[in-house]
Protein backbone atom coordinates (compact mmCIF):
# COMPACT_ATOMS: atom_id res chain seq x y z
CA UNK A 1 0.00 0.00 0.00
CA UNK A 2 1.41 3.27 -0.99
CA UNK A 3 0.47 6.76 0.60
CA UNK A 4 1.13 9.67 -2.15
CA UNK A 5 1.10 13.72 -0.72
CA UNK A 6 -2.15 14.81 -0.66
CA UNK A 7 -2.89 11.73 1.74
CA UNK A 8 -5.18 9.38 -0.44
CA UNK A 9 -3.85 6.17 -0.52
CA UNK A 10 -3.55 4.30 -3.12
CA UNK A 11 -3.56 0.34 -3.56
CA UNK A 12 -1.25 -1.82 -5.90
CA UNK A 13 -2.40 -4.19 -7.73
CA UNK A 14 -3.56 -7.99 -5.98
CA UNK A 15 -2.45 -10.87 -7.58
CA UNK A 16 -5.13 -12.66 -9.76
CA UNK A 17 -6.90 -15.19 -8.53
CA UNK A 18 -9.70 -15.75 -11.38
CA UNK A 19 -11.63 -19.64 -11.48
CA UNK A 20 -12.13 -18.62 -14.73
CA UNK A 21 -10.80 -17.94 -17.85
CA UNK A 22 -12.89 -15.33 -17.91
CA UNK A 23 -12.80 -12.40 -15.09
CA UNK A 24 -15.48 -13.06 -12.62
CA UNK A 25 -16.07 -10.15 -11.07
CA UNK A 26 -19.09 -7.94 -11.01
CA UNK A 27 -20.22 -4.61 -10.13
CA UNK A 28 -23.88 -4.61 -8.67
CA UNK A 29 -26.51 -2.85 -7.02
CA UNK A 30 -28.78 -4.46 -4.45
CA UNK A 31 -32.69 -4.65 -5.13
CA UNK A 32 -33.16 -3.80 -1.04
CA UNK A 33 -36.64 -3.64 0.13
CA UNK A 34 -38.58 -5.04 -2.87
CA UNK A 35 -39.62 -8.71 -2.44
CA UNK A 36 -38.09 -8.66 0.86
CA UNK A 37 -39.53 -5.75 3.23
CA UNK A 38 -37.64 -3.21 5.22
CA UNK A 39 -39.23 -0.37 6.92
CA UNK A 40 -36.73 2.37 6.70
CA UNK A 41 -36.07 1.71 3.44
CA UNK A 42 -39.78 2.45 2.90
CA UNK A 43 -41.68 3.77 5.72
CA UNK A 44 -44.77 4.92 3.92
CA UNK A 45 -45.80 0.98 3.33
CA UNK A 46 -46.78 0.63 7.17
CA UNK A 47 -48.85 4.20 6.94
CA UNK A 48 -51.68 2.23 6.37
CA UNK A 49 -51.50 -0.08 9.38
CA UNK A 50 -54.17 0.15 12.44
CA UNK A 51 -52.95 0.62 15.48
CA UNK A 52 -49.21 0.20 14.26
CA UNK A 53 -47.47 0.68 17.24
CA UNK A 54 -48.03 -2.68 17.77
CA UNK A 55 -46.65 -4.71 15.39
CA UNK A 56 -45.48 -8.00 16.10
CA UNK A 57 -41.90 -8.19 17.73
CA UNK A 58 -42.64 -4.84 19.07
CA UNK A 59 -40.83 -4.65 22.75
CA UNK A 60 -42.51 -3.19 25.50
CA UNK A 61 -42.16 -3.00 29.11
CA UNK A 62 -44.91 -2.21 31.97
CA UNK A 63 -44.21 -0.38 35.33
CA UNK A 64 -47.12 -0.75 38.08
CA UNK A 65 -48.03 2.70 39.23
CA UNK A 66 -48.34 1.53 42.53
CA UNK A 67 -45.46 -0.23 43.67
CA UNK A 68 -42.99 1.16 40.70
CA UNK A 69 -42.17 -1.82 40.04
CA UNK A 70 -41.59 -3.40 36.48
CA UNK A 71 -43.70 -6.94 35.35
CA UNK A 72 -41.38 -9.69 34.83
CA UNK A 73 -41.48 -13.16 33.92
CA UNK A 74 -40.06 -15.05 36.69
CA UNK A 75 -36.87 -16.40 35.92
CA UNK A 76 -36.87 -15.13 32.26
CA UNK A 77 -40.29 -17.50 31.86
CA UNK A 78 -41.50 -20.84 32.71
CA UNK A 79 -43.24 -19.69 36.12
CA UNK A 80 -45.72 -16.87 37.26
CA UNK A 81 -45.46 -12.79 36.58
CA UNK A 82 -44.69 -11.00 39.05
CA UNK A 83 -44.20 -7.18 39.60
CA UNK A 84 -41.08 -6.92 41.52
CA UNK A 85 -37.88 -6.21 39.32
CA UNK A 86 -36.60 -2.62 39.80
CA UNK A 87 -34.92 -2.74 36.38
CA UNK A 88 -31.47 -1.02 35.84
CA UNK A 89 -32.34 1.38 38.85
CA UNK A 90 -34.17 1.83 42.24
CA UNK A 91 -37.59 3.60 41.62
CA UNK A 92 -40.55 4.87 43.55
CA UNK A 93 -42.40 5.85 40.82
CA UNK A 94 -42.28 4.87 37.22
CA UNK A 95 -39.86 6.07 34.78
CA UNK A 96 -40.11 4.72 31.28
CA UNK A 97 -37.38 2.27 30.30
CA UNK A 98 -35.48 1.78 33.28
CA UNK A 99 -36.40 -1.92 33.13
CA UNK A 100 -33.74 -4.75 32.04
CA UNK A 101 -34.23 -8.44 30.46
CA UNK A 102 -37.01 -10.39 31.83
CA UNK A 103 -39.32 -7.25 32.33
CA UNK A 104 -39.68 -7.08 28.55
CA UNK A 105 -42.73 -9.09 26.46
CA UNK A 106 -42.32 -8.91 22.76
CA UNK A 107 -45.97 -8.90 20.62
CA UNK A 108 -47.46 -11.10 18.69
CA UNK A 109 -50.13 -9.53 16.78
CA UNK A 110 -53.77 -11.09 16.93
CA UNK A 111 -55.94 -8.68 15.72
CA UNK A 112 -55.52 -4.49 15.68
CA UNK A 113 -56.31 -4.99 19.23
CA UNK A 114 -55.59 -8.01 20.65
CA UNK A 115 -52.30 -9.73 21.58
CA UNK A 116 -49.88 -12.50 22.93
CA UNK A 117 -47.18 -11.66 25.20
CA UNK A 118 -43.78 -13.76 24.64
CA UNK A 119 -41.35 -13.56 27.46
CA UNK A 120 -37.39 -14.36 27.29
CA UNK A 121 -37.25 -18.71 27.40
CA UNK A 122 -40.03 -17.77 24.71
CA UNK A 123 -43.22 -19.44 26.56
CA UNK A 124 -46.37 -17.06 26.57
CA UNK A 125 -48.06 -15.37 29.45
CA UNK A 126 -51.48 -16.19 29.96
CA UNK A 127 -53.42 -17.32 32.81
CA UNK A 128 -52.57 -19.57 35.39
CA UNK A 129 -54.72 -22.78 35.26
CA UNK A 130 -54.79 -24.24 38.69
CA UNK A 131 -56.72 -22.63 41.47
CA UNK A 132 -58.73 -19.59 40.44
CA UNK A 133 -57.48 -18.80 37.28
CA UNK A 134 -56.86 -15.33 37.66
CA UNK A 135 -52.92 -15.48 38.36
CA UNK A 136 -50.54 -14.80 35.80
CA UNK A 137 -48.13 -17.21 34.47
CA UNK A 138 -45.32 -17.49 31.54
CA UNK A 139 -45.17 -21.29 31.27
CA UNK A 140 -47.31 -22.01 27.28
CA UNK A 141 -45.47 -22.58 24.02
CA UNK A 142 -48.18 -22.39 21.83
CA UNK A 143 -50.93 -19.57 22.32
CA UNK A 144 -54.33 -19.25 22.67
CA UNK A 145 -57.34 -17.79 24.29
CA UNK A 146 -55.95 -17.78 27.81
CA UNK A 147 -52.66 -15.98 26.53
CA UNK A 148 -54.44 -13.14 24.14
CA UNK A 149 -54.96 -9.75 25.92
CA UNK A 150 -55.85 -6.57 25.05
CA UNK A 151 -53.52 -3.27 25.55
CA UNK A 152 -56.28 -0.32 26.49
CA UNK A 153 -54.29 2.66 26.72
CA UNK A 154 -55.35 6.06 28.01
CA UNK A 155 -56.83 8.68 25.33
CA UNK A 156 -54.94 12.02 27.43
CA UNK A 157 -51.84 10.10 28.00
CA UNK A 158 -51.10 6.65 26.06
CA UNK A 159 -48.28 6.01 28.06
CA UNK A 160 -50.77 4.56 30.57
CA UNK A 161 -52.11 1.82 30.07
CA UNK A 162 -54.56 -1.21 31.36
CA UNK A 163 -54.44 -4.88 30.23
CA UNK A 164 -57.69 -6.61 29.70
CA UNK A 165 -57.31 -10.37 29.89
CA UNK A 166 -59.56 -13.60 28.03
CA UNK A 167 -61.56 -13.98 30.91
CA UNK A 168 -62.87 -10.32 30.61
CA UNK A 169 -60.88 -8.44 33.32
CA UNK A 170 -58.04 -6.02 33.96
CA UNK A 171 -55.11 -7.27 35.36
CA UNK A 172 -53.89 -5.68 38.52
CA UNK A 173 -50.71 -5.79 40.98
CA UNK A 174 -51.91 -7.07 44.36
CA UNK A 175 -48.50 -7.00 45.48
CA UNK A 176 -45.04 -7.62 44.02
CA UNK A 177 -45.59 -10.69 43.99
CA UNK A 178 -48.65 -11.33 42.87
CA UNK A 179 -50.33 -9.91 39.68
CA UNK A 180 -54.06 -11.12 38.72
CA UNK A 181 -56.70 -10.94 36.42
CA UNK A 182 -59.62 -10.09 38.59
CA UNK A 183 -60.21 -6.12 37.99
CA UNK A 184 -63.60 -4.39 37.10
CA UNK A 185 -62.65 -1.14 34.89
CA UNK A 186 -64.99 1.17 33.07
CA UNK A 187 -63.89 3.75 30.12
CA UNK A 188 -64.99 6.32 32.85
CA UNK A 189 -63.03 5.21 35.88
CA UNK A 190 -59.72 8.01 36.64
CA UNK A 191 -56.40 6.84 35.65
CA UNK A 192 -54.57 7.27 39.17
CA UNK A 193 -51.46 6.63 40.70
CA UNK A 194 -52.85 4.49 43.23
CA UNK A 195 -54.84 2.56 40.65
CA UNK A 196 -53.63 -1.38 40.75
CA UNK A 197 -54.76 -1.53 37.04
CA UNK A 198 -52.59 1.21 35.55
CA UNK A 199 -48.91 0.66 33.93
CA UNK A 200 -46.72 3.12 32.22
CA UNK A 201 -45.84 1.25 28.77
CA UNK A 202 -42.65 2.11 27.14
CA UNK A 203 -41.13 0.68 23.74
CA UNK A 204 -37.79 -0.46 23.76
CA UNK A 205 -37.76 -1.98 20.63
CA UNK A 206 -39.88 -2.00 17.13
CA UNK A 207 -39.35 -4.39 13.88
CA UNK A 208 -40.68 -3.42 10.91
CA UNK A 209 -40.06 -5.90 8.28
CA UNK A 210 -42.06 -8.44 6.22
CA UNK A 211 -43.97 -10.49 8.63
CA UNK A 212 -45.39 -6.99 10.60
CA UNK A 213 -46.50 -5.38 7.55
CA UNK A 214 -48.13 -8.40 5.96
CA UNK A 215 -49.92 -9.37 9.61
CA UNK A 216 -50.32 -5.93 10.35
CA UNK A 217 -52.30 -4.99 7.02
CA UNK A 218 -54.44 -8.24 7.40
CA UNK A 219 -55.47 -10.58 4.89
CA UNK A 220 -57.67 -8.04 2.76
CA UNK A 221 -55.34 -5.16 2.28
CA UNK A 222 -52.04 -6.78 2.72
CA UNK A 223 -52.66 -7.81 -0.68
CA UNK A 224 -53.01 -5.06 -2.47
CA UNK A 225 -50.71 -2.82 -0.85
CA UNK A 226 -47.82 -5.44 -1.55
CA UNK A 227 -48.73 -5.73 -5.12
CA UNK A 228 -49.23 -1.87 -5.69
CA UNK A 229 -45.25 -1.94 -3.91
CA UNK A 230 -43.46 -4.34 -6.16
CA UNK A 231 -45.11 -3.06 -9.26
CA UNK A 232 -43.76 -0.07 -8.90
CA UNK A 233 -40.72 0.45 -6.30
CA UNK A 234 -38.42 -1.58 -9.09
CA UNK A 235 -39.59 -1.33 -12.64
CA UNK A 236 -37.70 -2.26 -16.27
CA UNK A 237 -36.48 1.86 -15.95
CA UNK A 238 -34.56 0.78 -13.15
CA UNK A 239 -32.74 -1.62 -14.63
CA UNK A 240 -32.21 -0.02 -17.68
CA UNK A 241 -30.71 2.73 -15.13
CA UNK A 242 -28.35 0.36 -13.44
CA UNK A 243 -27.14 -1.00 -16.75
CA UNK A 244 -26.01 2.58 -18.42
CA UNK A 245 -24.67 3.74 -15.13
CA UNK A 246 -21.56 1.32 -14.91
CA UNK A 247 -22.96 -2.02 -12.99
CA UNK A 248 -23.27 -5.13 -14.70
CA UNK A 249 -25.67 -7.32 -12.13
CA UNK A 250 -28.08 -6.75 -9.47
CA UNK A 251 -28.34 -8.65 -6.08
CA UNK A 252 -31.80 -9.43 -5.51
CA UNK A 253 -33.12 -9.93 -1.45
CA UNK A 254 -35.63 -12.69 -1.68
CA UNK A 255 -37.84 -14.73 1.18
CA UNK A 256 -38.29 -18.29 1.67
CA UNK A 257 -42.11 -18.11 1.43
CA UNK A 258 -42.06 -17.10 -2.53
CA UNK A 259 -41.21 -20.79 -2.69
CA UNK A 260 -45.19 -21.36 -2.46
CA UNK A 261 -46.45 -18.46 -4.41
CA UNK A 262 -49.35 -17.97 -5.65
CA UNK A 263 -50.52 -19.48 -1.74
CA UNK A 264 -47.67 -18.47 0.90
CA UNK A 265 -48.68 -19.36 4.37
CA UNK A 266 -50.26 -16.80 6.19
CA UNK A 267 -49.80 -13.27 6.36
CA UNK A 268 -47.21 -13.62 3.97
CA UNK A 269 -49.13 -12.16 0.22
CA UNK A 270 -48.34 -14.43 -2.79
CA UNK A 271 -47.59 -12.66 -6.33
CA UNK A 272 -44.09 -11.90 -5.56
CA UNK A 273 -42.76 -14.33 -7.82
CA UNK A 274 -43.83 -12.85 -10.87
CA UNK A 275 -42.51 -9.65 -10.28
CA UNK A 276 -38.56 -11.73 -9.30
CA UNK A 277 -39.56 -13.07 -12.95
CA UNK A 278 -40.12 -10.22 -14.36
CA UNK A 279 -36.16 -8.94 -13.01
CA UNK A 280 -35.10 -11.81 -14.79
CA UNK A 281 -36.14 -10.91 -18.22
CA UNK A 282 -35.26 -6.73 -17.95
CA UNK A 283 -31.68 -8.11 -16.78
CA UNK A 284 -31.49 -10.52 -19.78
CA UNK A 285 -32.64 -7.48 -22.37
CA UNK A 286 -30.01 -5.18 -20.41
CA UNK A 287 -27.30 -7.48 -20.35
CA UNK A 288 -27.15 -7.74 -16.76
CA UNK A 289 -26.56 -10.42 -14.67
CA UNK A 290 -28.53 -11.60 -11.42
CA UNK A 291 -27.57 -13.07 -7.50
CA UNK A 292 -30.81 -14.36 -5.86
CA UNK A 293 -30.38 -13.75 -2.55
CA UNK A 294 -31.91 -15.78 0.40
CA UNK A 295 -32.43 -12.43 2.13
CA UNK A 296 -35.46 -14.17 4.67
CA UNK A 297 -35.03 -17.99 6.03
CA UNK A 298 -37.73 -19.76 7.64
CA UNK A 299 -38.10 -19.00 11.48
CA UNK A 300 -35.40 -16.13 11.02
CA UNK A 301 -31.63 -16.74 10.53
CA UNK A 302 -30.67 -13.66 12.89
CA UNK A 303 -33.85 -12.12 14.48
CA UNK A 304 -33.62 -8.93 12.59
CA UNK A 305 -36.02 -7.18 10.72
CA UNK A 306 -34.56 -8.13 7.44
CA UNK A 307 -35.12 -11.70 7.67
CA UNK A 308 -39.06 -11.47 8.49
CA UNK A 309 -38.25 -12.18 11.64
CA UNK A 310 -41.84 -11.93 13.55
CA UNK A 311 -40.57 -11.09 17.03
CA UNK A 312 -36.56 -10.59 17.13
CA UNK A 313 -35.99 -14.79 17.97
CA UNK A 314 -33.89 -17.03 15.90
CA UNK A 315 -35.48 -19.82 15.06
CA UNK A 316 -33.83 -20.90 12.09
CA UNK A 317 -31.15 -23.73 12.36
CA UNK A 318 -32.71 -25.16 15.94
CA UNK A 319 -34.49 -27.46 13.80
CA UNK A 320 -33.75 -29.84 10.80
CA UNK A 321 -37.26 -28.72 9.44
CA UNK A 322 -36.29 -25.08 9.10
CA UNK A 323 -33.03 -26.18 7.16
CA UNK A 324 -34.96 -28.64 5.18
CA UNK A 325 -36.89 -26.08 4.31
CA UNK A 326 -34.63 -23.96 2.60
CA UNK A 327 -32.50 -26.08 0.94
CA UNK A 328 -36.21 -26.97 -0.80
CA UNK A 329 -36.35 -23.52 -1.90
CA UNK A 330 -32.27 -22.86 -3.26
CA UNK A 331 -33.59 -25.87 -5.17
CA UNK A 332 -36.88 -24.17 -6.12
CA UNK A 333 -35.18 -21.21 -7.21
CA UNK A 334 -32.02 -22.84 -8.64
CA UNK A 335 -34.11 -24.66 -10.86
CA UNK A 336 -36.30 -22.20 -12.03
CA UNK A 337 -33.90 -19.53 -13.48
CA UNK A 338 -31.24 -22.25 -14.41
CA UNK A 339 -31.76 -22.01 -18.36
CA UNK A 340 -31.50 -18.21 -18.00
CA UNK A 341 -28.31 -16.67 -19.10
CA UNK A 342 -28.82 -13.98 -16.37
CA UNK A 343 -28.42 -15.96 -13.64
CA UNK A 344 -24.75 -15.88 -12.15
CA UNK A 345 -24.91 -16.61 -8.44
CA UNK A 346 -27.19 -17.64 -5.70
CA UNK A 347 -26.60 -16.62 -2.02
CA UNK A 348 -27.34 -19.37 0.72
CA UNK A 349 -28.60 -17.31 3.40
CA UNK A 350 -27.96 -13.52 4.21
CA UNK A 351 -25.73 -12.25 7.14
CA UNK A 352 -26.75 -15.74 9.62
CA UNK A 353 -25.37 -14.55 13.39
CA UNK A 354 -23.35 -16.88 15.18
CA UNK A 355 -24.29 -16.06 18.52
CA UNK A 356 -27.04 -18.28 19.26
CA UNK A 357 -26.21 -20.04 15.90
CA UNK A 358 -23.02 -22.65 15.99
CA UNK A 359 -20.80 -22.27 13.00
CA UNK A 360 -21.13 -25.91 12.05
CA UNK A 361 -24.94 -25.46 11.56
CA UNK A 362 -24.55 -23.00 8.93
CA UNK A 363 -21.34 -24.94 7.49
CA UNK A 364 -23.53 -28.25 7.14
CA UNK A 365 -26.37 -26.17 5.51
CA UNK A 366 -23.71 -24.42 2.85
CA UNK A 367 -22.38 -27.59 1.91
CA UNK A 368 -26.13 -29.30 1.75
CA UNK A 369 -26.59 -25.61 -0.53
CA UNK A 370 -23.77 -25.71 -2.64
CA UNK A 371 -25.14 -29.31 -3.15
CA UNK A 372 -28.82 -28.39 -3.78
CA UNK A 373 -27.98 -25.76 -6.61
CA UNK A 374 -25.26 -28.17 -7.98
CA UNK A 375 -28.32 -30.44 -8.80
CA UNK A 376 -29.81 -27.49 -11.33
CA UNK A 377 -27.22 -25.35 -11.94
CA UNK A 378 -23.26 -26.56 -12.97
CA UNK A 379 -22.29 -22.90 -13.50
CA UNK A 380 -23.82 -20.51 -10.96
CA UNK A 381 -21.72 -19.36 -8.15
CA UNK A 382 -23.01 -20.06 -4.79
CA UNK A 383 -22.04 -17.44 -2.22
CA UNK A 384 -21.40 -17.93 1.29
CA UNK A 385 -22.15 -15.24 3.97
CA UNK A 386 -19.93 -15.19 6.76
CA UNK A 387 -21.49 -16.14 10.12
CA UNK A 388 -21.96 -12.94 12.06
CA UNK A 389 -20.08 -12.49 15.42
CA UNK A 390 -16.84 -11.73 16.86
CA UNK A 391 -14.99 -14.40 14.44
CA UNK A 392 -14.32 -13.34 10.50
CA UNK A 393 -14.76 -14.46 7.16
CA UNK A 394 -11.95 -16.65 7.12
CA UNK A 395 -13.77 -19.06 9.14
CA UNK A 396 -15.91 -20.35 5.97
CA UNK A 397 -12.47 -21.04 3.99
CA UNK A 398 -12.39 -24.85 5.09
CA UNK A 399 -16.25 -25.36 4.02
CA UNK A 400 -15.83 -23.00 0.55
CA UNK A 401 -12.77 -24.37 -0.72
CA UNK A 402 -13.58 -27.81 -0.76
CA UNK A 403 -16.13 -27.18 -3.20
CA UNK A 404 -16.46 -25.45 -7.14
CA UNK A 405 -16.88 -21.96 -8.13
CA UNK A 406 -17.80 -20.53 -4.19
CA UNK A 407 -17.68 -17.41 -3.37
CA UNK A 408 -17.67 -16.00 0.64
CA UNK A 409 -19.81 -13.07 0.98
CA UNK A 410 -18.35 -10.50 3.64
CA UNK A 411 -20.37 -7.53 4.52
CA UNK A 412 -18.71 -4.06 4.75
CA UNK A 413 -20.49 -1.26 6.69
CA UNK A 414 -18.80 1.21 8.51
CA UNK A 415 -21.49 2.50 10.99
CA UNK A 416 -22.88 -0.09 12.39
CA UNK A 417 -19.13 -1.72 13.94
CA UNK A 418 -17.34 1.73 14.42
CA UNK A 419 -18.21 5.27 15.48
CA UNK A 420 -15.45 6.99 13.76
CA UNK A 421 -16.05 11.39 13.92
CA UNK A 422 -13.79 12.46 11.31
CA UNK A 423 -13.32 11.81 7.76
CA UNK A 424 -9.50 10.63 8.51
CA UNK A 425 -10.55 7.87 10.90
CA UNK A 426 -13.12 6.08 8.61
CA UNK A 427 -10.59 6.65 5.31
CA UNK A 428 -7.79 5.26 7.28
CA UNK A 429 -10.31 2.11 8.74
CA UNK A 430 -11.00 1.47 5.08
CA UNK A 431 -7.41 1.12 3.92
CA UNK A 432 -6.19 -0.32 6.55
CA UNK A 433 -8.68 -3.03 8.25
CA UNK A 434 -10.71 -3.45 5.28
CA UNK A 435 -7.89 -4.54 2.79
CA UNK A 436 -6.12 -6.42 5.64
CA UNK A 437 -9.65 -8.51 5.85
CA UNK A 438 -9.59 -8.75 2.66
CA UNK A 439 -6.41 -9.71 1.95
CA UNK A 440 -6.87 -12.80 4.63
CA UNK A 441 -10.07 -14.41 2.83
CA UNK A 442 -8.39 -14.25 -1.06
CA UNK A 443 -6.10 -17.31 -1.40
CA UNK A 444 -4.96 -18.86 -4.22
CA UNK A 445 -7.14 -21.64 -4.22
CA UNK A 446 -10.13 -21.02 -2.14
CA UNK A 447 -12.81 -18.98 -2.68
CA UNK A 448 -13.81 -15.83 -4.29
CA UNK A 449 -14.47 -12.96 -2.03
CA UNK A 450 -17.47 -10.75 -2.51
CA UNK A 451 -18.41 -7.63 -0.74
CA UNK A 452 -22.46 -8.11 -0.74
CA UNK A 453 -23.36 -5.33 0.81
CA UNK A 454 -21.58 -1.78 1.44
CA UNK A 455 -22.61 1.77 1.65
CA UNK A 456 -21.65 5.82 1.32
CA UNK A 457 -22.64 6.15 5.13
CA UNK A 458 -21.35 6.73 8.49
CA UNK A 459 -20.86 8.48 11.89
CA UNK A 460 -19.55 11.83 10.75
CA UNK A 461 -21.25 14.77 10.87
CA UNK A 462 -21.56 17.56 8.60
CA UNK A 463 -19.54 15.75 5.94
CA UNK A 464 -19.30 17.83 2.76
CA UNK A 465 -20.28 16.76 -0.33
CA UNK A 466 -16.80 16.27 -1.49
CA UNK A 467 -15.99 14.37 1.40
CA UNK A 468 -18.77 12.00 0.91
CA UNK A 469 -16.79 11.23 -2.83
CA UNK A 470 -13.64 10.93 -0.83
CA UNK A 471 -14.94 8.16 1.12
CA UNK A 472 -16.91 6.77 -1.62
CA UNK A 473 -13.94 6.71 -3.86
CA UNK A 474 -11.75 4.73 -1.24
CA UNK A 475 -14.56 2.25 -1.09
CA UNK A 476 -14.88 1.69 -4.77
CA UNK A 477 -11.23 1.20 -4.66
CA UNK A 478 -10.87 -1.11 -1.87
CA UNK A 479 -13.56 -2.97 -2.37
CA UNK A 480 -12.50 -3.73 -5.90
CA UNK A 481 -9.43 -6.03 -4.62
CA UNK A 482 -12.57 -8.28 -3.91
CA UNK A 483 -11.87 -11.75 -6.52
CA UNK A 484 -15.82 -11.73 -7.14
CA UNK A 485 -16.33 -8.10 -6.64
CA UNK A 486 -18.79 -5.94 -4.81
CA UNK A 487 -22.78 -4.84 -4.27
CA UNK A 488 -24.29 -1.19 -2.96
CA UNK A 489 -26.72 -1.46 -0.59
CA UNK A 490 -29.50 -0.52 -1.97
CA UNK A 491 -30.31 0.79 -5.57
CA UNK A 492 -33.53 2.81 -3.84
CA UNK A 493 -34.16 4.12 -0.27
CA UNK A 494 -35.92 7.24 1.48
CA UNK A 495 -32.34 7.80 2.96
CA UNK A 496 -30.73 9.73 0.31
CA UNK A 497 -26.92 8.06 0.88
CA UNK A 498 -28.52 4.93 0.92
CA UNK A 499 -29.92 5.10 -2.40
CA UNK A 500 -27.12 4.22 -4.92
CA UNK A 501 -29.44 5.84 -7.84
CA UNK A 502 -29.70 8.91 -5.40
CA UNK A 503 -26.06 9.18 -5.35
CA UNK A 504 -25.50 8.58 -9.25
CA UNK A 505 -27.65 11.39 -10.36
CA UNK A 506 -26.81 13.85 -7.60
CA UNK A 507 -22.62 13.12 -7.97
CA UNK A 508 -21.75 11.74 -4.82
CA UNK A 509 -20.24 8.50 -6.76
CA UNK A 510 -18.49 7.38 -9.92
CA UNK A 511 -18.72 4.15 -11.08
Amino acid sequence: MDVISNGVRSIRSHSDQEKENHDPKIRAVNLGGWLVTEGWIKPSLFDAIPNKDFLDGTRLQFQSMTVGKFLCAESGGGSRVVANSTGTSEVSKPKAGSGSGWETFRLWRISETLFNFRVANKQFVGLGSSGDGIELVATCYSPGAPETFEIVRNPDDPSRVRIKASNGFFLQVRTEERVSADCRRDESDAWGDDDPSVFVMSFTKRLEGEYQVTNGLGPQEAPKVMREHWSTFIVEDDLKFVAENGLDAVRIPVGWWIASDPNPPLPYVGGSLAFLDSAFSWAEKYGLKVIIDLHAAPGSQNGWEHSSSRDGFQEWGHTDDTIQQTLHVIEFLTSRYTESPSLYAVDLLNEPLGETLPLETVAKYYRAGHTAVRKHSPTAYVIMSRVLGPSGPELLLPVASGLDRTVVDMHCYLLFRTKFGTVQENLDYVYEHRVAQLDRVATSDGPLTFVGEWVVEWTVNGATKEEYQKFAAAQLEVYGRATFGWAYWTLKCARDHWSLEWMIKNGYIKL
